[in-house]
């Protein structure tokens, strides 16, 4: 089968950019690489990663001398589809289906798996793979790659387990603050309305704190058609600013997926109790109000503060929250931020990719 690549990536080569003509038109053909001469080879055996190619169909070919020693497979039995036979059985649907689907629509390839090791266990590894098209984009070949992300792999599983143990105790001790609240309330009559809204906001504090702390793949809370301004809401719920209508939420709504809600909403937690502690919310005066803007592939979220205490100059240094803010807005949401700091409370701009919170 060649499938054309309509559509082309970054990760697409045209084949012409690789050397001579004759060389491009044989790409298409078996063996083709194990052609390329001692240069070709020794820079495939040097790189760190195995390196694997096959044709247009996905047939198998070539692997380098890493695939080798990793695999402990015998040279040239994982041709074809022997390399299948070398992934975990639990892995291989998944690789299957997302390899299927690249060879059908010319999409670069990426799918996390276990891989055989010649220990006789079994690794995870990254693997990668894009098309070589030629002048009319028709797929001669791919190149892929297999890293080993083991090590890796097992420091974010000890990772997501300290951080689940931690929300744990964090949620633990929101049930015991709640309980003294109630047991409080039983012996005073008179503290039992106040204690029914403060044990709401404790609730609330918990919610939040699902969306803002740090999260795997496998930690992160399930929703179900939640917009922005729903998980908003959800998130300054237990600010008193909020219910008492200071705390303004505007502009476009639209669905965010799990994956942006956990940057998204670290962000304006963090803006929202920076406020409380130096800004407009500190005061029973101030206010806040959040903008929600579409434009073009971006999203652009304004937050500005008023009726606070006035600001005299800028904060000379930035903290801790300032870091969060930065790696979750340009690094996890591929965006940008500005911050503005008239006497009248701050404003900040926010702008992320679109597609980092909706998908």
């Amino acid at each position: 089968m060649t499938t054309t690549n309509d559509t082309a990536t970054n990760a697409t080569t045209r084949a012409d950019t690789l050397g001579d003509g004759s060389f491009a038109r044989r790409l298409g053909e078996v063996g083709a690489l194990q052609q390329g001469g001692d240069a070709f080879r020794a820079l495939a055996d040097s790189v760190p990663q195995m390196v694997w190619s096959t044709l247009a169909d996905g047939h198998h070919d070539y692997y380098n001398a890493r695939w080798y020693e990793f695999t402990g497979a015998p040279m040239d039995s994982t041709d074809g589809e022997g390399w299948a036979g070398m992934f975990h059985e639990d892995d291989q649907p998944e690789a299957w289906k997302r390899w299927t689907h690249s060879l059908a629509t010319g999409e670069p390839y990426e799918v996390e798996y276990r891989l055989r090791h010649h220990s006789g266990g079994y690794r995870w590894v990254l693997g990668r793979a894009s098309p070589i098209v030629d002048a009319d984009g028709t797929i001669l070949r791919w190149m892929g790659t297999c890293t080993d992300i083991d090590e890796a792999k097992a420091i974010s599983q000890h990772n997501d387990v300290l951080s689940r143990e931690l929300s744990h105790r964090i949620k633990n001790i929101f049930a015991v603050i709640s309980g003294l609240i109630g047991m409080t309330a039983r012996s005073n009559t008179e503290f039992r309305a106040p204690a029914r809204d403060l044990q709401s906001r404790i609730a609330a504090l918990g919610r939040a704190h699902e969306f803002v702390r740090p999260h795997s793949e496998f930690s992160r809370p399930e929703m179900v058609a939640v917009t922005l301004h729903g998980m908003l809401r959800e998130i300054f719920a237990a600010y008193p600013a909020f219910i008492e209508g200071r705390l303004s939420i505007d502009g476009d709504d639209f669905e965010i997926s799990d994956r942006g809600a956990t940057p998204i909403s670290l962000v304006f937690h963090e803006l929202a109790t920076n406020s409380m502690k130096y800004g407009a919310l500190s005061n029973d005066d101030g206010r806040v109000a959040i903008t929600v803007a579409s434009v073009g592939d971006e999203v652009v979220c304004e937050w500005t503060e008023s009726d606070g205490p006035p600001i005299e100059q800028a904060p000379s240094h930035e903290g801790f929250g300032s870091k969060l803010t930065e790696l979750a807005v340009r690094q996890q949401l591929g965006g940008s931020f500005d911050r503005e700091w008239p006497r009248e409370g701050l404003h900040m701009t926010i702008r992320a990719k679109r597609v980092r919170l909706t998908t």
